[in-house]
């Protein structure tokens, strides 16, 4: 309960939260000064308003002067900025943060937690042992996860008034070492292919081309639906995703990110494909008559009904066992089809804006090996070039 007493022109407000681990009484202060020209009835009206959001703020853990503790006011963020604005698969990702940060700095008070705190926790989550299922060290793209999570968090506090900075702005990440990405090569991709014509369902064998001659993501595969196909002029628009967690089920969403909303052209020969795929569709729904459930949606079940994203890594692992071929998953085709724009030329700005990347620096991070290696390859063939011609010189 909050209590007032006036001092002079100003009031000073008190609100006991109890006693610490000691047996000292915790209280918090603060002072209100009406200004000069309110009446008696506005200042008593002005001074219960402030009385009552200062007893709400003091009971929640936040406070002006940063005296509240992360953990408090990591799950109002939640509350009050995570669930409203964030999509559902970022916040599922930084509730699976939530308990090594808690424990690492779940107790400290925001203003108490300092650059080198974070930097501790962070380097701490690479060492060996962290990650329970492999023994290792969590993956590069797990710490910048967890650091992700708390930055959002003091950016928010900074916009509250919680605290004055964020710790996070100095850490530095671990050296991640660049890898090059498991696809198909050239050749395994025409395999792949070959298979798919001769021995996968039309859906699926539609599913799978198009994955590799669009690159696009798996939940934008199953959010395709045939208002986005022009068959005019071939080009498919992508504006949703298709998604699913445990917690919310199947659920549609925009793209990841505003970039993701993209127009992509297709050959002439996917197209035809879609063609013939939305007719044999047409046909099914036909005969299932009322028990179809029209989505409108490119890829679904037996009765038109939306699939769940998972089941395309289930029937591209059993299709690749089946076959005796390498084993891949959905999102390795995305990264075949970089691969190929990349070393076919395809400049950066276009195979990022193709991939629906917010940065250029972002394809530029993922692709550094196969950029690197194209780039090579060309500076051979100037080398080559340029050797013929010295040796054609020579001789002549």
């Amino acid at each position: 309960m909050a209590t007032v007493k006036k001092r002079g022109n100003a009031y000073k407000i008190t609100v006991s939260l109890g006693y610490d681990v000691k047996g000292k009484q915790v209280r918090r202060h603060m002072t209100y000064t009406p200004e000069l020209n309110m009446t008696t009835r506005q200042i008593e009206k002005e001074l219960e308003r402030k009385r009552v959001l200062f007893e709400e703020e003091c009971n929640s853990g936040i406070v002006s002067c940063g005296r509240a503790k992360f953990e408090v006011f990591a799950r109002q963020w939640f509350d009050e900025y995570a669930e409203p604005k964030l999509k559902t698969t970022t916040i599922k990702g930084y509730h699976d943060c939530e308990k090594r940060v808690y424990t690492a700095i779940g107790h400290l008070y925001m203003n108490k937690i300092t650059t080198r705190t974070i930097q501790k926790f962070i380097l701490n989550l690479s060492e060996d042992g962290v990650n329970l299922q492999t023994g290792g060290g969590m993956s590069p793209k797990s710490v910048k996860n967890y650091l992700s999570f708390i930055s959002s968090i003091f950016n928010y506090a900074i916009k509250q008034g919680v605290t004055s900075s964020n710790p996070c702005r100095g850490v530095e990440l671990p050296t991640i070492q660049q890898v090059e990405r498991d696809c198909y090569t050239l050749e395994e991709a025409q395999q792949f292919l070959s298979l798919l014509e001769d021995n996968a369902p039309e859906m699926w064998r539609v599913f799978c081309t198009l994955a590799i001659f669009s690159g696009l993501r798996r939940g934008e595969l199953f959010g395709l639906e045939w208002g986005d196909i022009d068959f005019e002029t071939g080009v498919i628009s992508v504006q949703r995703a298709s998604l699913y967690t445990k917690e919310k089920g199947l659920f549609t969403n925009t793209p990841k990110t505003k970039s993701s909303i993209r127009f992509l052209k297709m050959p002439e020969n996917v197209i035809d494909m879609l063609g013939r795929y939305q007719i044999s569709q047409n046909l099914e729904r036909l005969k299932i008559g009322s028990k179809w459930i029209n989505s409108n949606r490119l890829f679904v079940g037996w009765n038109g009904e939306s699939l769940n994203p998972n089941s395309a890594r289930n029937w591209v692992e059993r299709f690749c066992k089946r076959n005796n071929i390498r084993v891949v998953n959905i999102h390795s085709f995305r990264h075949l089809n970089a691969s190929l724009l990349i070393n076919a030329g395809t400049d950066i700005k276009t195979v990022s804006a193709a991939l629906g990347h917010k940065q250029v620096s972002t394809t530029l991070n993922i692709y550094a090996h196969t950029f690197a290696a194209s780039q090579a390859r060309a500076a051979d063939a100037i080398a080559n070039v340029l050797e013929l011609r010295q040796v054609k010189a020579k001789s002549s």
